[in-house]
């Protein structure tokens, strides 16, 4: 629980800036001066789209532009000058979807941003985070969705190079505000965890976890190199498990091992690293400033990363051929995109057509 000083401060920053983005929105949009905003039931957050969001190799954003709920288009997009991208937005059934753009400072600007648009009501709307991921192939394979109880922060450190830290350290890579890796007890950590909605997550797997998921053949090609990891071989699922969210393209077996340690550190071993991508902080941080000052729900927010690569390297293959490979094109790329919005618009779908119910009371309290 945030202290009652630091949510002072958040109500007044977020009040002070949604005076000015809002009264630059209202004149750049005259328009729809005087229209009661549009109540939004779900918003979809997602982080980047490949060339055009209609037609041609899948983004993150193309199948929900596409099809929405129903395969309905959502052909309803509302521009937003201080973000990344359009919204776009289904007003029968209050689906609102997006992406925040790449790296964890643009996307935060961008939710900041849409938050407090007075276009539309979040005040009781639902938020789906979603996106690719890299997995540990000690926990998952390609195509595999997960939803998230945490997400942690890997940026907000110290770092000595190796080469320079103590022979008894295991990493060189250390909790801000600190001396050594991992001081007992565990270092402050506002800003760097986060935890969601527990009961929500649960509800939203059990919500999902019926959903057929699509797979191909050049992700099997590469889940068949993982032998010795049983959960990389087998086939995609849905699942749960955390997030560790670094603007730091990492891979390897090394710093997978300090990923699981990072997040078993943070959240005090109650978390487990099984995805990692760059935004989720940023975009949690934005949502945390907006539910400050009563624009949204933190309570209200699920995190849905579904993997298009593995975050280290099959046997036999050195870390650096297998980032390089990696940065040629993901293996589970579509898969993961698929599955993003199979599983996503299943729990998006639940939500809208139980409204009456699920408008007052989150599913699963």
């Amino acid at each position: 629980m945030a202290t009652v000083a630091f949510r002072q401060f958040r109500c007044a920053l977020t009040g002070f800036l949604a005076l000015g983005v809002a009264s630059i929105i209202s004149s750049a949009d005259a328009a729809d001066a005087g229209k009661a905003p549009i109540e939004i039931r779900v918003a979809v957050l997602v982080n980047f789209e490949v060339g055009d969001d209609r037609g041609d190799a899948p983004g993150e954003f193309q199948a929900w532009r596409e099809r929405g709920l129903d395969n309905q288009p959502l052909d309803e997009c509302f521009d937003l000058p201080f973000s990344t991208h359009e919204a776009c937005v289904d007003r029968e059934s209050g689906l609102l979807v997006t992406f925040t753009g790449l790296t964890q400072d643009r996307a935060a600007a961008s939710v900041m941003a849409l938050g407090l648009d007075e276009r539309f009501d979040f005040s009781h709307s639902y938020w789906i985070i979603g996106g690719i991921a890299g997995i540990d192939p000690g926990d998952g394979t390609l195509g595999s969705a997960v939803w998230g109880n945490y997400v942690v922060n890997g940026d907000w450190a110290h770092e000595i190079d190796a080469r320079e830290m103590p022979e008894d350290w295991k990493t060189g890579y250390f909790p801000f505000m600190t001396g050594e890796p991992y001081p007992q007890p565990r270092a402050d950590d506002t800003g760097k965890v986060f935890a969601l909605n527990q009961k929500l997550a649960a509800w939203a797997y059990e919500e999902s976890v019926g959903v057929k998921l699509f797979d191909n053949a050049a992700a099997k090609a590469l889940r068949d190199e993982y032998q010795g990891f049983p959960q990389a071989l087998a086939p995609p699922k849905i699942m749960r498990g955390d997030n560790l969210s670094a603007s730091t393209f990492w891979h390897g077996r090394y710093l997978n091992e300090w990923a699981n340690d990072w997040v078993a550190y943070w959240t005090e071993g109650d978390g487990e690293f099984v995805t990692t991508a760059v935004e989720d902080s940023g975009i949690l941080e934005a949502l945390r400033f907006l539910d400050g000052g009563g624009r949204v729900d933190f309570d209200r927010i699920m995190l849905l990363r579904t993997a298009s690569n593995f975050s280290m390297q099959p046997p036999g293959m050195t870390a650096v051929e297998s980032l390089t490979r990696e940065t040629e094109g993901f293996g589970g790329m579509l898969p993961a995109v698929e599955n993003l919005w199979r599983v996503g618009s299943k729990v998006a779908g639940t939500l809208i057509a139980d409204w009456e119910q699920y408008r007052t009371t989150p599913p699963g309290n």
